[in-house]
């Protein structure tokens, strides 16, 4: 983990504008936001995918997320509205490996969205449906 960007955070190696801290999770701004406001939570725990956490950390990460989507909202910036954001892994756009719970204020027309491919366009059988469903209840 020496070389973990968000652990060196955690160690206080690397500069950053703290929002919030308890001795599971840090909050901090962003150096890169979607919008001023941009939150990222950071488990002090090192775990690149979220199921390498257990589940009161897991719990406690959104919990936390909750508090600063209040504060968003109450904070006199511009929010309409709250992303939370987790890539969880590097094909789902994990750019730092471990695991980093984006929450970020949005307003309509900030410039930010998804891009869909063309077959999510397309619904899926019913039939398809079933048999992934099927694939995941089979493997929980």
């Amino acid at each position: 983990m020496n070389d973990c960007l968000f652990c060196k955070i955690v160690k206080k190696e690397i500069p950053i504008t703290k929002i919030y801290e308890d001795k599971k999770v840090l909050a901090i701004l962003d150096i890169q936001p979607v919008n001023d406001g941009h939150v990222l939570i950071i488990p002090k725990k090192h775990a690149v995918l979220i199921t390498e956490l257990d589940d009161n950390l897991t719990s406690h990460l959104f919990k936390v997320a909750k508090k600063i989507n209040i504060s968003l909202r109450k904070s006199g910036l511009k929010c309409e509205g709250v992303n939370y954001f987790l890539a969880d892994g590097e094909a789902a756009m994990q750019e730092v490996p471990h695991v980093h719970l984006h929450v970020f204020p949005r307003y309509k027309k900030d410039g930010f969205g998804l891009k869909f491919a063309k077959k999510y366009f397309k619904l899926p059988s019913r039939k398809k449906l079933d048999i992934i469903a099927k694939k995941i209840k089979n493997n929980k």
